[in-house]
This record gives structure tokens, sequence and C-alpha cells, in this order.
């Protein structure tokens, strides 16, 4: 029969009873495991030739049983046991057990992938650490103290932090501090510029994808970085380039907590703690379609605004001095002249922390004394002086009723940047202006900033 050239085939032990508890099959397998042959159980109840044997109480009982380790005239094995049905009815009992041996080495092999799996999240998560705490944040006594105290209470809980500000402001060292003091900071840190990646390739870097989900796919699927973030931190960089469809599972893996591979029917339970930054207005972006209301919500649960340099200038000679200070010419310490810091402390710095460092690092390169002077900084920082926003110059030619909406617009858009980019942040704002909300919003919309 072919059933029984399908018993023999299978490579571990066999044991088969009928609903009256007699065995009806045991393949070679069975006798090399357990030492019994055929014409000494075959068919025979099995509670008189094993008196111990539980495959019986799964015939009554109905119940799986899994890993019983049994140990008989010197041989030792381990058996899973499962009733069979028919119409609901059990009509009969296997047992498929292996050797002690097999089961050791299999075991072992075990211990060898868990080892294995080990070492590659150890791996994972070396690559991802976060290097800077709130220490490493120059400023944070001085013109980001404020910024760094709520972020600060921001790393004791989990929800979603939203930072924004000018490309260069040091964003992502916020994060990473934040993720730092908080209790995710033994596991990964992991960076995602939205930006760099095309809208199909970053659904799979995020979520992974399964086997064969689409042409040149791993043949063995992928793992995305939200399971590989997984009880960490994801850092969302510029965000708000993230394309709309992609914004649609962003949002459902913040609101459940899972995630689904491309390619995939089932959801993974993820533990990750979001990040986002963007140097973009995301309100503006909601008006204009370009990015989804209810992930915008959701991600500014904590809003920080980052300043820029030129909002903070109290902070430039210690920065300066902190970027300098592990440079030294003809083994003495660099010293920044007045006329040097004059020029700096003018500059706009449209490019912030990144385009200090960038002239600093210029300058360094060029002197040959101790002393950096003006002559050494690029010719962009020493020609450059406070910059004015095209924006607020006013022709000639224009009307007064022209002159006092630019002015008002202007106005306007400075208080605002003090408070959060939200509802409540515009009361405030409002609150400020000495006029109602609603007249906020209409002269917004007026200017479409709305």
């Amino acid at each position: 029969m072919l059933e029984d050239h399908i018993i023999e085939s299978i490579q571990d032990g066999v044991l088969v009873i009928n609903e009256k508890g007699i065995v009806v099959k045991i393949n070679t397998e069975y006798t090399l495991i357990t030492g019994v042959e055929q014409k000494e159980i075959l068919g025979r109840p099995l509670s008189t030739v094993r008196p111990n044997a539980q495959l019986v109480q799964t015939l009554i009982d109905g119940k799986k049983r899994t890993g019983v380790y049994r140990k008989l005239q010197g041989r030792e094995y381990v058996v899973d046991m499962a009733p069979i049905f028919e119409d609901g009815k059990v009509i009969g009992a296997v047992s498929v057990c292996k050797g002690k041996e097999e089961v050791v080495g299999l075991l072992d092999q075990l211990n060898v992938q868990k080892q294995r799996i080990q070492q590659l999240e150890e791996v994972l998560h070396s690559n991802y650490r976060s290097n800077y705490t709130f220490e490493n944040i120059i400023g944070n006594q001085g013109g980001l103290k404020g910024t760094v105290e709520v972020a600060k209470k921001a790393s004791n809980v989990t929800f979603p932090v939203l930072l924004t500000g000018e490309s260069g402001s040091g964003k992502e060292m916020f994060a990473q501090a934040i993720h730092q003091a908080s209790e995710r900071r033994s596991r990964a840190f992991i960076p995602v510029n939205c930006a760099a990646f095309p809208k199909e390739l970053m659904e799979s870097e995020l979520f992974g994808y399964e086997t064969g989900a689409f042409t040149h796919a791993n043949k063995m699927g992928k793992s995305g970085l939200f399971q590989a973030a997984h009880e960490g931190t994801l850092f969302l960089d510029e965000v708000g380039e993230m394309p709309l469809e992609l914004q649609v599972k962003l949002l459902r893996a913040l609101q459940e907590g899972k995630i689904r591979k491309v390619g995939g029917v089932k959801e993974t339970e993820v533990d990750v703690r979001i990040i986002a930054a963007t140097n973009q207005n995301l309100y503006e972006r909601v008006q204009k379609g370009l990015f989804r209301e209810d992930l915008y919500y959701r991600l500014c649960v904590i809003h920080l605004k980052v300043p820029s340099l030129r909002d903070r200038k109290e902070d430039l000679p210690e920065l300066v001095e902190h970027i300098s200070k592990n440079y030294t010419i003809n083994d003495l310490k660099v010293v920044v002249s007045r006329e040097a810091m004059t020029a700096l402390s003018s500059n706009a710095w449209p490019g912030n922390v990144r385009e200090l460092k960038n002239a600093l690092y210029y300058a360094l390169s060029m002197m040959t004394t101790h002393e950096l002077e003006v002559n050494h900084l690029p010719e962009t920082v020493r020609t450059q002086k406070q910059t004015v926003n095209p924006s607020s110059q006013i022709h000639t030619d224009s009307s007064l009723a022209d002159y006092v909406q630019i002015a008002e617009q202007k106005y306007i858009e400075q208080v605002l940047e003090q408070f959060e980019d939200s509802y409540s942040g515009k009361q405030r704002a409002a609150q400020k202006l000495e006029i109602s909300v609603a007249t906020l919003y209409n002269k917004l919309k007026r200017n479409n900033k709305g």
C-alpha cells in the first residue's frame, strides 16, 4: 500500500495505533531507535507491550504531546504524539520519535544558529549606535538651553518626536542624544534619509520583502529597518520627502505597532520609537496635499524646533573653540583673533553649524601660525555680512498698502517662529499678536502661509 511506503520512507521512527489502542503500523526507523521489532508489537494493544506509553492517553484525551523523553532498555529517545481525527472523532494516534543522539545534534545546531544570530545582532547594533549625548551639544547653556531641556523630557517617554530646523542645525545630534538618554540606549539607533531612496526601494528598505517579491529580490527575502530597530529608535530624516503612498504604511506602523513586508500577507509586531526630522514646513505641505494630515499629527506629538546658528550667536565662541580644540600649530593651541571672531559673528551662516565647521576646517588648513586671522577664512565668510531676506526688501514704487501688508506678513512670520507649528502654537502666537486665531488664519491664508 502507498501509505506503508510513505511511513517507511520517513526518517523518524513512526508508530500508529487505531481507536482501540492496537498497534497497526510501525516503520523500520522505529525499530532502530527503540529496539522493538514489528513481530513483538504489531497487532497487539500498545498498553500491554509498553505499559508506560503515553500515546494511549493521547488517544483518550485527543491532546498533542511534544518532546516526551523516554528511556527503555538502555535506549534514549524523544517522542512527539498526536491524535488522528476523522469527522471530528479520534480514530487513532501516531507517535514520531528521534534518537537522543539526533536530538542532541539538532540542539547543538540550534545553539550554533542562535549564537550566529546574536553575533549578527551585535554587529547590527554596533553599526547603528548613536554617538552623541546632550553633553556633546554645544549651546546647552546658551541659545539651545530651552531646546535641550524639552529634548531631555522627550527622552523619558516613547512618544514620537518631530525635529524641525534648517539644514545643518544639528537635528540628528538631538535625535541621537534623545535616544542615548532613553531606556532604549542599549538597542539600535537607525538613521534613514527619506530623500535618498526612490519610493519603490524605500518601502523595501523600511519594511523588508518576502521571497520573490520582485525581480532581482534576494531569494531568502529581507528584513527591513523597522525590524532592525525593534526595541530601539528609527530616525526618519527629511521625512517631508516621503512619498504619500509610503506615508500610509508608516502611519499604520505607528498606530498599530505592526508592519507587513513587501509581497507578504503576514503582519509582524514591532516596538520602535520614531524620531523624525525635516527642514521643511510640514504643515504647509499638509495644506498643499503633499503630506498626510493624520501622519503629521501622529509624528508631531513632541515638536522640537532647533534654532539656526544666526539666532544663537552667543554660542559661536564656544562652537569655534570646540571645533578647533584638537588642532595645534607648532605645538601651540589654536587661538582666534578678535577680527576673525568678528567676521565669523557677522556671517549669516545659512548652512548653520555644518557650514561653520567647513569654514574653520578651511582656515585651519591655511594657517602657518597658531593664531587664526581673517585672511585664513574662506572668501565667502570674509565678504559676506548678515544677509537680508529678499522678501523683506521693499521697492520704492510700492504703495503704502503694499508696504504695510509685506511688513505685517514678515512680522507674523517672525512671531510664528517662536512657537510650535500646531494649532496650540498658533493660539499662543495670536495672543501675542493680540488678534483672534480666526484672524490669524485668515491672514495666513491671504499670504498663502496657512
